[in-house]
């Protein structure tokens, strides 16, 4: 199964699109959202084109084929709106016997994990930049984010194909990939 996972679209319906698009062109089977989907956060600048209902219609037209995880940003007003579950904390895939524990950061994150084995892997958003290192035997994986990239990094998504993990720009630019 291929997985194209992103982080923090915070209502930018530019960059869901671009997303989407990205998700047909990688020809991946699901989309994992690590949280932050519709709201900007007050602490963010608005992203382009931030217009929360056109993300909610672009997303639910897809809803069959999304685990999303809730950021700090999402609440249950988002879940009214969105139709498929976007409040659970963290989410399991298992690749192997690796387990991959999907989660937004804002709790559970490289500096507080969660209960993990050697061998297993963390992927969070929250941050906004990419990250790919291990800690303790555990990997970490942060894709950075779809709209609002920061510390000069770029709009980037992570696709897990099999065994392999690959991070790129939304423009399909290969930075780096991992196998797990």
């Amino acid at each position: 199964m291929k997985w194209l996972i992103a982080s923090d679209i915070h209502g930018s319906a530019y960059y869901c699109e671009k997303l989407l698009c990205v998700f047909e062109r990688e020809k991946a089977d699901k989309l994992l959202l690590l949280g932050d989907v519709l709201y900007h956060g007050p602490r963010n600048d608005l992203p382009k084109d931030y217009a929360p209902k056109k993300v909610i219609e672009l997303l639910n037209s897809m809803k069959d084929r999304i685990m999303c995880v809730r950021g700090n940003c999402d609440t249950e007003v988002d879940q009214m709106v969105l139709n498929f579950p976007v409040l659970a904390d963290y989410g399991i895939i298992t690749v192997g016997a690796r387990m991959i524990y999907a989660t937004h950061g804002h709790k559970y994150g490289p500096d507080n994990l969660p209960p993990l084995q050697k061998g297993d892997a963390l992927i969070f958003g929250h941050i906004h930049v990419p990250k790919c290192y291990e800690k303790d035997g555990i990997l970490i994986f942060n894709p950075g984010s779809v709209s609002i990239p920061k510390e000069n990094s770029e709009h980037s998504y992570m696709l897990l194909d099999g065994n392999n993990l690959y991070w790129k720009n939304l423009e399909g630019e290969q930075y780096d990939s991992f196998v797990l």
